[in-house]
C-alpha cells in the first residue's frame, strides 16, 4: 500500500462528486461506505458480561499510612508478588490493583500509597490525589494498622475515609503484639475514633489470616458478574511491573542512606522469540537520583551495587513473567525532579 498522502485539491474533488476515498491504515486499506449502505447496517451492541448466578465481584481499598505493610498484605491476598515491598517507608507510589478470583467471587484489592503528612512536594501531592482517588467509588475499605498503635498519621488517612463505604480495621503485625490482653482495650478505642464494620486483628505473614480476611471480604462484594478473567492477578503491564521490580531492589539493597524521591524509568521492553525458553525479554531502565552522592552510592565499588542490583530484579522477573530476561541498568542526576510537577508526570505519576 503507497504512503503517499493525495493533494488536498484531489481530495476535495472527490468529496464534491460523492466518490469513496480509502481510508488509509497502516498495513490495511479500507473502502468507506455510501450513507446508504450505513443506513441499512444494524445498530453495534456491545455485549454486557455475562451474569451468572450467584457470582459476586467488587472493589477492595487497602489505605493506611506508609509502611504498615499494605503491600504485603496485597500480595498475600492475590496469591502472588505484584506489589513491591521493602522496610523503607513509601515505597508503593501507583494504584496497584491485584486479582483474587475463587469460588464464585472476584476480589479487585487496589492498593494504595501511604498517604504522605510531612513533605509537600509535587510527588507527594501525586501520592495522595491516588489515595483520595481510591477511596471515593468502593465495595469497601481495609484500613490497615498496627496492631496496638494509632498516630497522627493514622488519624489523617481515616479522616479521608467517606460515610456509607464498609470498613474493616485490619490490625496487621499482630504478631508483633507481646499482651495480647492489651488488644482488647486499644480495639474499645478505636471503634471511638470510627463506625468499623468490623475488626481483624491478624498478621499479612499468616495464611489462616489471609484465609478468614477473604471470607470475611466476601460478604461485601456485591452480586454481579465478573470484571476480569479467571487467571489474572493484576491490571498492570509487564513493563510496569518490572520498573517496580527494579525500584524495590534498590531500596532494599541501598538501606535507608538512599532519599525515597529515586525513581525508575524503562526505556526498552522488548520481546523477542526465545531458543531455549518460550519468551525472551530485553528491558532497558534509569535509575533516577537527585545527587552525584547517590548515583555513586546505587552504583558502589567498580558497579558491584548495580550488578546486585540487575541480578536480583532479573532473577525475580523471570518467576513472575515466565521468561528469559536481559536488563540493562544506568543511573542518572535529575536535581530536584521530585518538586518538579512537569518531571513527576513525565515518569508516569498521576
Amino acid at each position: 500500500m503507497s504512503t503517499e498522502k493525495k493533494p488536498v485539491e484531489a481530495e476535495r474533488t472527490a468529496h464534491e462528486q460523492g466518490m469513496r476515498r480509502p481510508v488509509q491504515i497502516a498495513g490495511v486499506t479500507i473502502q468507506p461506505r455510501d450513507a446508504s449502505e450505513n443506513a441499512d447496517l444494524p445498530a453495534i451492541v456491545v455485549p454486557a458480561p455475562v451474569q451468572i448466578a450467584g457470582q459476586r465481584c467488587g472493589l477492595v481499598a487497602i489505605v493506611g499510612k506508609p509502611n504498615v505493610g499494605k503491600s504485603t498484605l496485597l500480595n498475600a491476598l492475590v496469591g502472588q508478588k505484584i506489589s513491591i515491598t521493602s522496610r523503607k517507608a513509601q515505597t508503593t507510589r501507583h494504584r496497584i490493583t491485584g486479582i483474587r478470583s475463587q469460588g464464585a467471587s472476584q476480589f479487585v484489592f487496589v492498593d494504595t500509597p501511604g498517604f504522605q503528612t510531612i513533605h509537600s512536594t509535587a510527588l507527594n501531592k501525586s501520592l495522595n490525589k491516588t489515595v483520595v482517588g481510591a477511596v471515593s467509588d468502593v465495595d469497601l475499605v481495609l484500613f490497615v494498622v498496627e496492631a496496638g498503635s494509632f498516630t497522627p498519621a493514622d488519624a489523617k488517612v481515616l479522616a479521608l475515609l467517606k460515610p456509607g463505604i464498609p470498613v474493616l480495621l485490619v490490625a496487621n503485625k499482630l504478631d508483633n503484639v507481646h499482651r495480647r490482653g492489651d488488644i482488647a482495650p486499644w480495639l474499645q478505642s478505636m471503634q471511638e475514633r470510627h463506625a468499623f464494620t468490623e475488626f481483624v486483628p491478624m498478621s499479612a505473614k499468616q495464611p489462616k489470616d489471609i484465609v478468614r480476611l477473604l471470607d470475611i471480604c466476601e460478604k461485601y462484594l456485591p452480586e454481579q458478574a465478573w470484571w476480569h478473567a479467571e487467571d489474572e492477578l493484576t491490571d498492570r503491564s509487564e513493563k510496569f511491573l518490572a520498573s517496580e521490580m527494579v525500584r524495590e531492589k534498590l531500596f532494599r539493597l541501598t538501606g535507608d542512606e538512599l532519599p525515597y524521591t529515586s525513581t525508575v524509568v524503562i526505556d526498552k521492553f522488548e520481546e523477542e522469540a526465545g531458543r531455549t525458553a518460550k519468551r525472551m525479554l530485553r528491558i532497558a531502565a534509569t535509575i533516577v537520583v537527585e545527587r552525584e552522592g547517590h548515583k555513586a552510592m546505587v552504583i558502589g565499588d567498580k558497579g558491584e551495587k548495580l550488578k546486585r542490583i540487575g541480578t536480583e530484579t532479573r532473577v525475580e522477573l523471570e518467576k513472575l513473567l515466565d521468561a528469559k530476561v536481559f536488563i540493562e541498568l544506568w543511573v542518572k542526576v535529575r536535581s530536584g525532579w521530585a518538586d518538579d510537577e512537569a518531571r513527576v508526570r513525565s515518569f508516569g505519576y498521576e
